[in-house]
């Protein structure tokens, strides 16, 4: 069985958390509605538009949640069409997916952006051939459903015992776990380490550059 490190994209690659809440600021606005606090949407980034809606407007029906979804795609793509969307590497990432590379492992991304955000994101860091499977919400159900994780592992050849997902939020931990793989939360991403233990991590990573050493003491 080949060795997978599943990544998530938003908050463990890439700082997005500017543009994703001024795009849900825009969406909100588009739909008439009072936009959800900078720390509410942080919360639920990680999970499928959908889901997302739903949970930062609960009192709207699948209608609403669905015109949300659509406000907040288009004012995501035009603040990046006009240059404004900020989705920088988090320092040593890049070093941590060349020593993984260098250790033999394969590398994937699980993540809740489309596939067209996740194409944008990874071509524009130079990162699109590192990674051997793609998993977007645009295939798959929302996080936790470990949907992603079992067709990512399909594509690379490896199994529940040789795949580490690495993520950070709870979603991701949990995730997981359902997928019966080891799970890395994330110190410098959105969810805090008490929410990723709960989730299910077996550990926490505090940076990027010992990314190498624990995947390799798990598996």
């Amino acid at each position: 069985m080949n060795r997978l490190a599943l990544f998530d994209c938003d908050g463990t690659l890439v700082d997005s958390q500017a543009t994703i809440c001024r795009a849900m600021q825009l969406g909100f606005a588009a739909n008439g509605l009072t936009a959800p606090d900078d720390a509410a949407t942080r919360a639920i980034i990680g999970l499928s538009l959908l889901e997302a809606m739903a949970a930062l407007h609960p009192g709207g029906d699948a209608v609403t949640h669905d015109a949300l979804s659509q406000s907040y795609k288009a004012a995501f793509f035009d603040l990046r069409a006009q240059g404004l969307a900020e989705e920088p590497l988090y320092d040593g990432i890049a070093e941590a997916i060349s020593g993984l590379e260098a250790q033999g492992w394969l590398l994937g991304v699980a993540t809740g952006k489309s596939d067209r955000g996740l194409k944008h994101v990874l071509e524009y860091h130079g990162l699109h051939p590192r990674f051997v499977t793609l998993q977007t919400a645009d295939r798959h159900p929302s996080k936790p459903d470990p949907s992603m994780v079992y067709q990512a592992m399909a594509d690379a050849g490896a199994g529940p015992e040789t795949t580490v997902i690495i993520g950070d939020t709870s979603f991701d931990m949990e995730m997981a776990k359902a997928a019966g793989c080891a799970a890395i939360g994330v110190a410098w991403g959105y969810h805090n380490r008490q929410s990723l233990l709960d989730g299910g991590a077996d550990v926490v990573a505090e940076h990027p550059s010992t990314l190498v050493a624990i995947l390799d003491a798990l598996r």
